[in-house]
């Protein structure tokens, strides 16, 4: 249950919480499939921009990361 899979930003809101910045992501795959996810700073990229290309990594059908390729 753990892989990655490539895909597309196409929507990312930081917030803060607690004095960390998290992000509300929204990222689409080659199939049509979009995924929402939060994410903590640790699981995204510096300066990651809707529209980029990224890997994300999955466990158990949940985004825990996104990479850049």
């Amino acid at each position: 249950m753990l892989g990655e899979r490539e895909a597309v930003v196409l929507e990312i809101t930081p917030f803060d919480l607690h004095g960390l910045t998290y992000y509300d992501m929204t990222v689409g795959f080659s199939d049509g499939a979009v995924e929402h996810s939060r994410l903590g700073p640790e699981g995204v990229p510096d300066g990651l921009q809707k529209g980029e290309r990224v890997l994300a990594i999955r466990v158990a059908n949940m985004i825990i990361e996104l990479r850049r390729p």
